[in-house]
């Protein structure tokens, strides 16, 4: 019996030491996954601009716009995530503080050739200003620069397109060759069939297709849009319409083809790749019908400067 209340007591203080030790570990556990600095948290927005490319090779990538989104600031570690073209991947670091001025270092995660990491300060709380170095140094470009604004995201069904800017398709162009003579051939050339070659050229020329001002009156997530507000606009104008939608949900668009339209828009910051459930009861009407009106639609070509 002695032996029995022996070891009850025995496991009584052994349970006991084991919890002090326990809670005296809680503290600094509680410190560390404490966040910190939450007032930097956010999206920050701007082009991500190319500084080192190896010009040996055919030119391929371009700057872009790019999302840095400061999610979580510990003690120990800092979890964010990149938007570039469309795509989102977390990046993880640390963040030091020297005089009032923040500085990370965070890199993406996960396994594709093209990750890099983020060197950045952020000054006076709202602009973001780094670097991004390539992991492979093989690559076509190894470094790019970044100057980014703190950019809040808040929905509005009520945003608009600018309408100091023109909204010409210049991803997708229509090429027309052109064979023309020089007028200083003579007409006995031509009647002797011995045109100069150097004297005829091929000149090739680019058309484009652009939307039309209804882009700038027809609010696709406030209305319900008709038929007969449809049936005379162009594709080009029928998409844009659409996909105005999803951008004012933040959606990141991969299709170079949109992007073009909203990477400049003040009020677009791109943070999600899948909004559908985000969307309006009118929204999700809308935007069928104008996929189906898209169907049909067509597009006219012209002539327009860059």
């Amino acid at each position: 019996m002695k032996n029995l209340l022996y070891l009850f007591v025995a496991i009584l203080l052994f349970s006991c030491n084991s919890k002090e030790k326990k809670d005296t570990k809680k503290p600094h556990l509680l410190a560390e996954n404490k966040e910190i600095r939450t007032y930097l948290y956010g999206s920050y927005v701007g082009t991500f601009l190319i500084e080192e490319r190896d010009t040996t090779r055919p030119v391929v990538e371009y700057a872009n716009t790019i999302n840095i989104l400061i999610k979580k600031i510990t003690e120990s570690e800092v979890i964010g995530q990149r938007i570039i073209d469309g795509k989102s991947k977390t990046i993880k670091g640390q963040m030091t503080k020297t005089g009032n001025t923040f500085y990370f270092t965070l890199k993406e995660y996960g396994d594709s050739k093209n990750d890099g990491v983020f060197n950045f300060e952020i000054q006076k709380d709202t602009l973001l200003v780094g670097t991004w170095t390539a992991n492979d140094p093989t690559r076509e470009v190894t470094k790019r620069k970044f100057t980014l604004a703190k950019r809040e995201f808040k929905y509005d069904p009520n945003f608009m397109l600018p309408e100091d800017d023109v909204y010409v398709d210049y991803v997708n162009p229509k090429k027309v060759e052109e064979q023309e003579q020089t007028e200083e051939q003579s007409q006995d050339e031509i009647e002797k069939d011995s045109i100069n070659e150097e004297d005829e050229y091929e000149s090739s020329s680019e058309l484009f297709r652009a939307a039309s001002s209804a882009i700038l009156t027809i609010n696709s997530s406030t209305t319900k849009l008709e038929e007969s507000q449809l049936k005379n606009l162009k594709k080009l104008d029928l998409e844009i319409l659409r996909n105005t939608i999803f951008a004012r949900h933040g959606y990141a668009f991969k299709s170079s083809t949109i992007r073009q339209f909203f990477e400049y828009v003040p009020w677009y910051v791109p943070i999600s790749e899948n909004v559908n459930n985000q969307l309006t009861e009118t929204e999700t009407q809308n935007i069928a019908l104008l996929k189906r009106f898209e169907k049909y639609a067509t597009d006219n070509y012209d002539t327009f400067g860059r």
